[in-house]
């Protein structure tokens, strides 16, 4: 089949009208028409990535951050990105992105279930169309638990070397957000909507003790550290709709140490 072919599967459940203006998504580097026989998929287009997916033979690179986010105005190989798209295309490998578009159909919900949580809604709500689709999971939970139990909840999960959590770790919680990435900006309507903790990346010094000073603790998992499950959600996409490719997927890596 074409890399055209699965694109079209791929935007008929992940529309790339649903992913954020901000955002570059889809084909980023390759031909539409290239013969696809097997696919590499991971977070990030990485140097790692790329050369994994070369000695793999794939055909067709998947990722959920895209390698480019902005124009550039030449590729060679004397900036690390340019390099980046020399060794797809030395590779004929095509490269396809899909990030924003699959945060607001997937990847929240995807985190909400794996928590176990019941009837979560949207946090930041897509639109009136998709009333269960958007950005981030807000939910009450079945039983109230302390932080430091959430906490590390997420962290087995999630599989996760730790999880900081900004608030008094004895504190007791009942409704609880997830924004999967960076979501830091999550916090106002997350205090909105009375959440009492919010389970995201990224989270900075000076947003988490603020959030805290407004009643909103935040247990920050990392950036990766939630939104790794793309992977081997989208590899059970992929074998589910075209048994017939050979799929092989970046192995959970994250990008620190904790020492």
């Amino acid at each position: 089949m074409t890399c055209g072919e699965i694109i079209a599967q791929i935007e008929k459940d992940y529309p790339t009208s649903c992913a954020l203006e901000w955002d570059n998504v889809g084909l980023l580097a390759g031909r539409m028409d290239k013969e696809v026989k097997r696919v590499y998929i991971g977070l990030d287009a990485t140097d790692s990535v790329i050369r994994e997916a070369a000695d793999k033979g794939a055909d067709l690179l998947l990722t959920h951050h895209p390698l480019l986010f902005h124009g550039i105005n030449r590729v060679t190989d004397q900036d690390f990105l340019g390099n980046r798209v020399l060794n797809l295309i030395r590779s004929d490998i095509s490269y396809y992105a899909m990030h924003t578009n699959y945060d607001v159909v997937r990847m929240a919900q995807l985190a909400a279930a794996r928590l176990g949580w019941k009837g979560a809604r949207p946090l930041e709500p897509a639109g009136d169309e998709a009333e269960d689709q958007g950005l981030g999971q807000i939910a009450d939970l079945e039983q109230e638990m302390t932080l430091e139990e959430l906490g590390r909840q997420v962290k087995e999960v999630f599989g996760l070397p730790d999880a900081r959590i900004f608030g008094d770790p004895g504190k007791r919680v009942k409704r609880a957000a997830i924004l999967p990435g960076s979501g830091k900006s999550a916090i106002p309507e997350a205090l909105r909507q009375q959440a009492q903790v919010l389970i995201t990346g990224d989270m900075g010094h000076h947003e988490g003790i603020d959030a805290v000073a407004q009643g909103l603790a935040v247990i920050d998992g990392g950036h990766y550290g939630i939104e790794h499950i793309f992977v081997e959600d989208m590899r059970n996409y992929l074998e589910e709709h075209f048994p017939e490719l050979k799929v092989e997927t970046e192995p959970v890596r994250h990008p620190f140490v904790t020492v």
